[in-house]
């Protein structure tokens, strides 16, 4: 073989082997995710748990899927709609030439008065 030939049966074990780290990587941060945070979508607010729960995924907010803090900080649970749509609003300000850190931070808070609702006694 000479040396400017591709080694393919290399490259696929290259692929293989990164492919399966990452999905060894994915598999803990989101174990971890799924036991720190509530089963709700960051952003829609709905609930998820059974079967579902497969649709709730793990978004890194600086978009470093390298960054995975133990207290969870760079997380947010997001179903499979608003993870998409939060990608293509970042694919979106590439475009436009604006950087994903200059994009305004999202202001919806699903958690927001959670804490009064829990503290009301029923009826």
């Amino acid at each position: 073989m000479s040396r400017h030939t591709p080694d393919h049966a290399r490259l696929d074990r290259v692929i293989a082997e990164a492919r399966k780290q990452r999905e060894s990587r994915e598999a803990g941060y989101r174990e971890r995710a799924l036991k720190l945070f509530p089963w709700i979508c960051g952003r829609c607010g709905r609930e998820f748990s059974g079967e579902r729960l497969r649709e709730l995924t793990v978004h890194h907010k600086d978009h470093n899927h390298d960054n995975n803090p133990a207290d969870g900080s760079n997380w947010e649970l997001l179903c499979l709609y608003c993870h998409d749509n939060e990608h293509s609003r970042v694919l979106d300000e590439v475009v436009r030439g604006r950087k994903p850190e200059e994009q305004a931070a999202a202001t919806h808070n699903p958690f927001a008065g959670l804490q009064s609702l829990l503290q009301k006694k029923p009826d």
